[in-house]
């Protein structure tokens, strides 16, 4: 049966007002209300003006109510608990510990994925040294990430490469890397047999470069365009890619650039959006 107010308790006029109650407890005075509306805690008393009053009883069970909703148990559920046979409430009660058990390991799961993205944005990379080397080849030097957190941790693709590179394993990184060192070895090839700026060619070479500045994140064409300029002004890209090819990193710069008017981007303007 629910809870229900007893006569004698009524006449007696004893116990704690509602707004007592939700101040020793912590709830609000309408969920109390509330409470009572659907029998999940009825209080015993009333004083001669009408206004509800709580015993020592009343205010146990209050107690117990805010244990299971604690636990994510419904408001139903808990009413069904609260007049259950033992048995019943046993039963119940194991359900909702393994329900409980269950949100415990989604939650841990969720701990551990935004620890290891805090990590990926203060590293750039969940690699070790040794890793690095191994995947991106002896020229990596793995320091670069740190530094490029400090030039950039600030900004939206930063978070963006970090959140990826949090998901990231070895394997995934060295595919990526498989696939940089593929597209270079194709931009030199290009450039040496004298693949103009703006052929189709060169165009779909200036394409892979952007896909491939999507892996760490979304590089739209003029921001594209804003990387070519580095290749130029950046000592250390255009010597990377000049070390492969000798004029390289210019001509990259220069068939990127093509490809965006080709786009409806003009070069002169772009900025990074």
């Amino acid at each position: 049966m629910p809870h229900r107010a007893h006569d004698n308790a009524s006449s007696a006029g004893t116990g704690l007002t509602v707004g007592a109650v939700a101040a020793r407890v912590g709830v609000t005075v309408r969920a109390l209300h509330h409470w009572d509306s659907i029998g999940l805690v009825r209080p015993s008393g009333r004083t001669h003006a009408g206004y509800r009053l709580y015993t020592a009883q009343d205010l146990s069970r209050v107690h117990r109510v805010l244990v299971y909703r604690e636990l994510g148990v419904p408001l139903d559920d808990i009413l069904a608990l609260l007049e259950a046979p033992g048995a019943d409430a046993d039963a119940s009660l194991r359900k909702q510990r393994d329900r409980l058990r269950e949100r415990m390991a989604r939650l841990r799961g969720m701990a551990e994925a935004l620890d290891r993205v805090i990590e990926a944005r203060e590293s750039g990379i969940l690699l070790s040294a040794d890793q690095q080397v191994e995947i991106f080849g002896e020229n990596w030097d793995p320091s670069w990430a740190g530094e490029a957190y400090k030039r950039w941790g600030d900004t939206r693709q930063w978070a963006q490469y970090a959140e990826r590179s949090a998901e990231r394993t070895a394997e995934e990184w060295r595919r990526i890397a498989d696939g940089v060192e593929a597209l270079t070895a194709d931009l030199a090839a290009a450039f040496r047999k004298g693949t103009e700026a703006g052929s189709e060619e060169a165009n779909a070479l200036a394409d892979r470069h952007r896909a491939s500045i999507d892996s760490y994140f979304d590089c739209t064409i003029s921001m594209q365009v804003c990387i070519g300029r580095g290749f130029v002004t950046d000592p250390e890209v255009a010597t990377f890619y000049d070390d492969v090819e000798p004029g390289l990193a210019n001509w990259l710069r220069e068939i990127i650039e093509a490809n965006a008017r080709a786009n409806g981007v003009d070069p002169e303007t772009a900025t990074w959006n």
